[in-house]
């Protein structure tokens, strides 16, 4: 009877290791991007709370939302780039944006981010 090894190879453990160091590498790099969104995202949470049942205009959520934004200080996106409608129901924040990371060489990781944040 012959005894058969069972288990991976040195070569396959190393093909393994390399889809697993790529996939890191790219989470590092969009790490950032990321963070970035959750301040953008936290900026608008605490903007449509801070004017919850006032009855907000336009542009005092502006200027709210240029204090939180100088506070934190989220890179790629200004205040004028949320949109702030009025209608019926309420007032709404809207932000749509697209981001990218530089991968390896000319590659580019991109990512669009989108958020709406209802002010009750």
């Amino acid at each position: 009877m012959r005894n058969h090894q069972h288990g991976m190879t040195f070569i396959g453990l190393l093909c393994v290791l390399a889809l697993a160091g790529v996939v890191v590498y790219a989470g590092i790099r969009l790490a950032p991007l990321y963070l970035n969104y959750m301040k953008v995202a936290r900026a608008m949470e605490a903007v449509a709370s801070e004017a919850k049942g006032e009855n907000p205009d336009p542009a005092a959520l502006r200027g709210l939302l240029d204090r939180h934004f100088t506070i934190d200080d989220p890179t790629g996106i200004d205040v004028k780039d949320i949109e702030i409608t009025k209608d019926d129901s309420g007032v709404q924040m809207h932000v749509a944006y697209d981001d990218a990371a530089p991968y390896v060489a000319n590659v580019s990781l991109s990512v669009h981010f989108e958020k709406t944040v209802k002010v009750r």
